[in-house]
């Protein structure tokens, strides 16, 4: 497993009424980590479109167990699980920068979509080579 970590400053805005962030902008957090991530092995939106297609989240499933604050400097990282078809299963973790206890636990499902169709199609063979030795067997 070769996960990847982003660091993103909590922003005043994303509190919610009791002062922690609000559960929404999670998963605006995972979408950054996972684009950032492919951005770092070379698949920018102009690389997708290349390619003909895009990934989207189908399904999220995420575990809320502390909670972060504006001006919190988190780390997120992400790692991919299994990539098989159009299906890409990514696990992420978030903790505070520089502490190790958890304040989030994620698991995505993303697809891979024709950009004209939006329908599900196989991952292409190129970013299934990129991905493939990142993969663990969790």
């Amino acid at each position: 497993m070769k996960p990847f970590t982003t660091y993103l400053r909590v922003r005043h805005y994303e509190m919610d009424v009791l002062g922690h962030v609000n559960n929404a902008y999670y998963q605006h957090y995972l979408e950054q980590a996972a684009i950032e991530h492919s951005e770092s092995l070379g698949f920018t939106p102009a690389r997708y479109q290349e390619l003909g297609g895009t990934f989207v989240m189908r399904r999220i499933q995420i575990d809320y167990l502390r909670p972060a604050v504006a001006g919190d400097v988190l780390a997120i990282t992400t790692w991919l699980q299994e990539m098989r078809g159009p299906r890409a299963v990514r696990r992420y973790e978030i903790r505070k920068q520089g502490e190790s206890d958890l304040r989030v636990t994620a698991e995505v499902l993303w697809v891979w979509v024709d950009q004209c169709s939006l329908r599900p199609r196989a991952i292409p063979d190129v970013i299934l080579d990129a991905f493939g030795e990142l993969l663990t067997t969790d």
